[in-house]
C-alpha cells in the first residue's frame, strides 16, 4: 500500500491480541506502541480477552523498556487520533530520561508535544538494535 510507513525493528512482540512495535514518531529511541491486532477505535470496544491481556502486557513491556533504556520514568499513554479523527488505538510506552527533560524543558504531555514539534526521529539502525534488545528481554 502506498500509505504504509517502513517499520524499522519490525514486530518486537506479538501476542494473540496485541502487537508491540517501535514508535515511528519523534518520541525517542526505545518508545514502543502496544496496539490491538484487530482494528479497535475505543478502549470500550475491547473484548474481555483483549482487556485481560492488556494490563499484564503493558507492565511487561514497560519493564523491558526500563531494562533496556534505563530511563528515569516510563510514560504509558493512549493515543488514538489521526488527523483529528479517532483512529486505531495505540498505547505509547515511552522511556524518559533527564536528558529529555533538560533538552525540551518540559515533562509529561508538554514533553511529548515538544518532541513532536522538534521532529527528531531515531536512526533506523538504532531502532533495529534497540528492538533486538527488547525482543531478547521479552523472550
Amino acid at each position: 500500500m502506498a500509505d504504509r510507513v517502513p517499520l524499522p525493528g519490525g514486530n518486537v512482540l506479538r501476542t494473540r491480541f496485541w502487537a508491540v512495535e517501535h514508535c515511528v514518531g519523534p518520541l525517542g529511541l526505545g518508545t514502543v506502541v502496544v496496539k490491538p491486532v484487530r482494528h479497535v477505535v475505543h478502549v470500550a470496544e475491547l473484548t474481555a480477552r483483549e482487556s485481560a491481556e492488556l494490563g499484564p502486557l503493558l507492565r511487561r513491556v514497560s519493564a523491558a523498556v526500563t531494562e533496556v533504556t534505563a530511563p528515569e520514568q516510563v510514560y504509558v499513554c493512549l493515543w488514538s487520533h489521526a488527523g483529528g479523527v479517532p483512529g486505531h488505538i495505540h498505547f505509547v510506552v515511552q522511556p524518559v530520561g533527564r536528558e529529555h527533560l533538560a533538552r525540551f524543558e518540559a515533562f509529561g504531555p508538554a514533553l511529548q508535544t515538544a518532541m513532536g514539534a522538534a521532529g527528531c526521529f531515531p536512526e533506523a539502525a538504532e531502532v533495529e538494535r534497540i528492538c533486538d534488545r527488547l525482543r531478547h528481554v521479552l523472550g
